[in-house]
Parts: C-alpha cells; structure tokens; sequence
C-alpha cells in the first residue's frame, strides 16, 4: 500500500502562523480544483465551534475551492466574535485567491474559550499559497496535531475500470473523543468522479463505521469536522448508482481508509496504553448493542481497570447492567477478554482463572466480548484505557 499517494489536482500547503504554538506548522490550506465535489460531517455537539456554523453555511451554498485549517485555537465557545474571525479569515483567503468567501470552508482546533489570532492567521496565508504541493499531505497531517503523539495518514488504491484509483486522507485527534462524529478533523480526497449526493452518502456511511464508533474519554467535541472531496481527476464516468459495482469499491476504500484513520485516534488516545475493541452481540437491535458498547467504553472504572491490567469483571457487568436494557436477563449474558470466557450464568465462569483473564489485559491490543442472548444483532466499538498521563495531560493542557 502506498504510503504517499497524492491526488491529482489537490494541492496541499502547511505552513507556521504561531496561533499558539511555536517553531512548528500550525497552519494548512488544501486547494480543490474547480468542480471538486464535497461532503462533510459535523459535530452533533449543540456548542458547536464558529468555524464548523461557517463552514455548514458555506458548503450549502457555494462549491468549496479552500479548506483552511489552523491547530492551537478552536474558536469555539467565542460568540459573536468567533462567528465574524471565521469569517474574516475565509475573506481573506479568498481576496488572495480570487474566489468567492463562501468557497472557503475554515475548521480549528485547540483551546476552547480564546479568541482567534486572526492577523497571525491571515499573515502566514501568503507564504501557505506559495507552499501549495500535492505532495504536501504528510506536512499537513503533521500541522493539524495539538495533543497527538504522531501524525494520522491513511491510502487506499484499488482498480476502477481501466484505471487505479486513490483514497487519501489525514486525521488528528487524541483527547475529547467519542461517538457523534467521535477534538478530531479528518480530510479526505480522492480523484474519482462521483455524484455529490452519492457522496454523501457513501461519506455518511463510512463516518458511521469509524469516526462515530470509537472513544477515548466519552467527551463529544466542538470542533469535529470530516470532509471527503472528490476532485474527478480520474477522469471515470461520475459514479451515480449506489449498487454498481464501482459504487462498491468506492465504499470499501472509503471504510477501510476511515477505519484506519479511526484506528490510529483511538491508539493514540491521551495517556492510553491500551487498545481495546468492544463487541456486542446478540442484542435485539444494533441500537441497543450500540448502548451497551458505548456503557462500558466511558465507565471510568472500567477504564481504569483496563489500564492496570486487572480482570475485575464485576465492572464490565456491572457496566452490562446499567446500560438501560429492558428487561436484561443476566442469566443468558455472556462475556469475554477475548477468548477467556470470564462470565456466564449471572456470575463468573467456573471454568474462568483470574491468571488467565490478567494475561489478555496485559497486552497493548485485546477485546471485550458481550452476547446478550436476547437476538442477532451486533455493535463494535474501538476505545482505550484512562491513566496517570490522561489526567496530567488534560490538567496541563491550558498551562
């Protein structure tokens, strides 16, 4: 798999504006070519940051040409003036660039609650235009990191017809992170022609899969933003039947690569030191899976548990219990670390041996495995562990 393609027609810049940090990019720009078609996913979070209202109201209205992304200030919780800052760095991206403001669609990340340093902002976005490359996608992975250890980059290739298309896509996001557009942004672009409803949904689809089906602290953003551009480049007949088989390959490449993405968050969640997938299953509808999934993935007791490698499996089924199932019956629960069956029956296994529970939660990566014995329908969820480092980093994090 290639680890630096690039898609024709897009071209990327990152470059430093000290919006808070310093000696590193903290600014980028992704130009789309005319025609580009875009779809995007926002936070469901009511206190939504000024840039994601702006960039909601742009991209109804106008076709994108801009994505302009800054990290260290997410504009959010700022009023009125956080509206007109969006604003007025979208106009001045346009005068330099000759498009219309509504073709620029702003996002942030960083500290809630500061105003924008918009001269600072506006300032570097000279140097950003001259940088434009459509090779700059690792910088730019690297340029939307606040609390992030390391840069989120995934590809995907596969064959369209006679031609081989590409997924491209960056992400960031450590801390803040849950379901409801689970602070993480992701960019996406790809060269295939595809119609801009069918995009959407695609787009819509995928999200649901990955970036809505992970956690690390239970908290939603203000900021979380995905944005799939489609630049046509390929030079395919647009797709525009959902049941085609180019359709599907399309979306296979788009869940695997957002998958991926979503992957790497929860990996380098804040402080984590584990990887935790938790399966739901047999549950009367992948709603109610979901629920359960989403009770044990934010119980800090569990949590806690899963950092200290310690099998305390009265949590994860005090977890089960609490999570509002009508009419539970624990008697037919069943969980799981991974192939050690640690309850069943309304209590412990007898077959279960604590050594063996402590061996699966000492490894960097395991699962959580829950039949609910009431149906066939099924949840995954991707989260982590809650340690001393998760406490240190958000505790400092404004100092």
């Amino acid at each position: 798999m290639p680890e630096h393609a690039s898609i024709r027609g897009i071209r990327v810049a990152a470059v430093p504006a000290a919006i808070r940090y310093r000696d590193r990019d903290d600014l980028v720009l992704i130009e789309l070519p005319e025609g580009t078609a875009c779809a995007a996913t926002f936070t469901r979070n009511a206190f939504c940051a000024a840039p994601v209202t702006v960039a909601r109201e742009h991209l109804a209205t106008a076709a994108p040409r801009w994505l302009l992304i800054n990290a260290g200030n997410a504009n959010a919780g700022t009023g009125r003036r956080g509206l007109e800052d969006a604003a007025a760095c979208c106009q001045a991206l346009a005068a330099l660039s000759a498009v219309e403001p509504a073709q620029v669609l702003p996002f942030s990340t960083g500290v809630i609650g500061e105003d924008l340093p918009v001269d600072r902002l506006t300032a570097a976005l000279p140097t950003a235009l001259s940088a434009l490359a459509e090779d700059g996608w690792d910088a730019a992975a690297r340029a939307i990191m606040t609390t992030d250890t390391q840069p989120k980059r995934a590809t995907r290739q596969w064959r369209l017809g006679d031609r081989q298309a590409t997924l491209t896509g960056i992400a960031k996001g450590a801390g803040m992170i849950r379901p409801d557009m689970a602070t993480m942004l992701a960019f996406i672009a790809t060269d295939v022609a595809i119609a801009p409803g069918l995009l959407q949904q695609c787009l819509n689809q995928a999200v649901d899969g990955s970036f809505n089906a992970i956690s690390i602290d239970g908290d939603t953003s203000t900021n979380d933003a995905c944005v799939l551009a489609a630049a046509g480049s390929l030079g395919n007949p647009p797709l525009d039947d959902p049941n085609a088989p180019e359709c599907i390959a399309f979306q296979q490449a788009l869940e695997a690569l957002c998958e991926e993405l979503a992957r790497t968050i929860v990996a380098d969640g804040e402080g984590a030191t584990k990887l935790v997938s938790i399966e739901v299953s047999e549950a009367r509808a992948p709603a109610e899976a979901r629920q359960v999934a989403e009770t044990i993935a934010h119980s800090p007791l569990v949590k806690t548990a899963l950092f200290a490698s310690d099998p305390n499996w009265g949590r994860i089924l005090a977890a089960v219990g609490r999570a509002g199932l009508e009419s539970l019956d624990i008697d037919r629960v069943r969980i799981w670390l991974d192939e050690v069956l640690i309850v069943s029956g309304g209590g412990r296994d007898p077959s279960y041996e604590e050594t063996a529970g402590r061996a699966v939660m000492a490894q960097a990566a395991f699962s959580i495995r829950v039949a609910l014995g009431r149906g066939s329908a099924s949840a995954r969820l991707l989260t982590c562990d809650l340690s001393y480092d998760y406490v240190r980093i958000n505790a400092e994090y404004r100092t």
